[in-house]
């Protein structure tokens, strides 16, 4: 699974040593009597070409990130599960899915699998699974029991290192319902609890304590690539359509 994070690399390196170099600036917003006649509908067409923050990269389910931590309010329990499915079933994920499936079956990380349209068809099957079994655990089931906040608040000021460490310490603090900060149990014991259920659906030759572990060690360095990747997103998205 290492190897999905390289995928986004090349994209997103360029716009992120950028961040680090200048900081982005946003215009001050316009007050009613500055607005000229016909400016509404200027900023509207442009705000409709910007893409979307629920995608990293146009293509990357994003729905966990949340760019305005200064008004943050508690989500409902069904408002996390909202976030799990939006990220599991998103058009996109399928896709990604896909990618994933493909790295797979070229590493040949099941030979039981077998090759072509069949053996492709159970590498999707168990990435699609691995990633909304991951989601649901992550993202809706465990915050819900532990009254932890699934998203990530995007920290938006400070240096390149300053925000990556930010971002990689996201992966063990979490924010809870109650305003404070929390171990994120739901990261880290909801991915070995998707690691374990894998298990009902890989070949038995590939079920083993060690095999279990790995998974979930790779499940965790993705995620805490994505963190970063979720920090500095909108600083590269502003960049590419600030004009």
């Amino acid at each position: 699974m290492v190897c999905r994070a390289l995928i986004s690399v090349n994209f997103l390196v360029g716009g992120v040593a950028a961040t680090g170099q200048e900081p982005a600036t946003l215009p001050d917003a316009p007050s009613a009597s500055q607005t000229q006649p016909g400016a509404s509908s200027v900023v509207q067409g442009k705000q409709r070409n910007l893409p979307s923050k629920n995608h990293i990269l146009w293509i990357i389910p994003n729905y966990r990130s949340d760019e305005n931590p200064a008004e943050i309010k508690p989500l409902m329990p069904l408002e996390k599960m909202k976030v799990a499915l939006d990220d599991s079933f998103d058009p996109s994920a399928f896709l990604v899915a896909g990618i994933f499936a493909g790295l797979s079956m070229t590493q040949k990380q099941y030979s039981s699998f077998g090759t072509g349209a069949p053996g492709f068809g159970k590498y999707y099957g168990g990435a699609f699974a691995d990633q909304a079994i991951g989601n649901i655990m992550t993202e809706g089931l465990f915050p819900v029991a532990l009254h932890q906040d699934p998203r990530y608040f995007v920290k938006g000021t400070g240096g390149f290192w300053k925000r990556t460490g930010y971002a990689i310490s996201r992966e063990v603090i979490t924010r809870g319902d109650d305003g404070r900060n929390h171990f994120n149990t739901s990261e880290l014991a909801g991915n070995a609890a998707a690691a374990g259920i894998s298990n009902l659906y890989y070949p038995a030759a590939d079920r083993s304590l060690g095999n279990t572990a790995n998974k979930w060690g790779q499940q965790i360095a993705l995620d805490t690539f994505f963190n970063v990747a979720k920090e500095f997103w909108p600083d590269v998205r502003n960049r590419l359509f600030r004009h």
